[in-house]
């Protein structure tokens, strides 16, 4: 765990619902005074947790001149974990894996919001690259609205050797790119699955899309010619939901 800042109601409502014994501490505004924010307030008093008011001008600074909304708190952020522990995971699953793999994703808004449909969709973890890459940060927790703290985050040094390890184990790994010959609704998604996608603009890099076994595209049917990398994990993930849900 690494101490952070997070700062906003809507952030610090979702580390009071999803994690609240990892909350140290709380500022709030001394002169700021509304509903949302006293009952954050009650919920910190309910935690043993008294939050130290102060002026603007501090939380200003606790928040790095973001909009604060009044309140910031500091809380133990979730750690990513390390290839030895997903080998682990891999080999303890009772269920057919879902792991979406991020091919150096750098924007943490992606991140946690990938991380958001991640645990919507009962996937097994979230696997990113450790260089050239966003691992998680204050903004990926508040952006993934405590799903930060649910779903497992492996940072990986090498992913083209990750994902060869994941094959040796049984998991197809199927990437999404334009230059696909087949659509995501043509492929298999009820299979031990490592489901890949590529940096925002740039798509997978050369290694790691040899290392598919197959290679997937969403149909563009209007003038734009990709989607965001998380609106695209949250459609690929959904159709891996429905496949498994009609054989179960």
């Amino acid at each position: 765990m690494k101490l952070t800042k997070l700062y906003g109601l809507h952030s610090v409502q979702a580390a009071l619902d999803y994690s609240p014994k990892k909350i140290n501490k709380a500022w709030i505004d001394e002169q700021r005074q509304d509903k949302r924010l006293a009952q954050a307030i009650e919920d910190l008093l309910d935690l043993g947790i008294e939050p130290e008011k102060v002026d603007r001008k501090k939380l200003d600074k606790l928040a790095e001149n973001n909009n604060h909304q009044g309140i910031v708190i500091e809380v133990d952020m979730p750690s990513e974990l390390s290839e030895n522990e997903l080998k682990t995971a891999v080999e303890n699953l009772t269920a057919p894996a879902l792991f979406l793999v991020l091919d150096n994703v750098q924007d943490p808004h992606n991140l946690g919001a990938c991380l958001r449909t991640a645990d919507a969709t009962g996937a097994h973890g979230v696997i990113v690259t450790k260089d050239n890459a966003t691992g998680i940060t204050p903004t990926v927790c508040k952006v993934a609205s405590g799903a930060a703290e649910t779903v497992p985050v492996y940072q990986v040094t090498n992913l083209s050797r990750t994902l060869r390890w994941l094959k040796d184990h049984g998991v197809w790994v199927m990437g999404a790119t334009g230059e696909a010959t087949q659509t995501a609704y043509q492929a298999d998604f009820t299979v031990p699955l490592a489901l890949v996608l590529g940096a925002e603009g740039k798509g997978m890099r050369r290694l790691t899309g040899e290392q598919c076994d197959v290679l997937i595209k969403l149909p563009m049917l209007g003038q734009v010619s990709s989607l965001n990398v998380s609106v695209a994990a949250g459609v690929l993930l959904y159709e891996v939901v429905r496949q498994r849900s009609m054989t179960s």
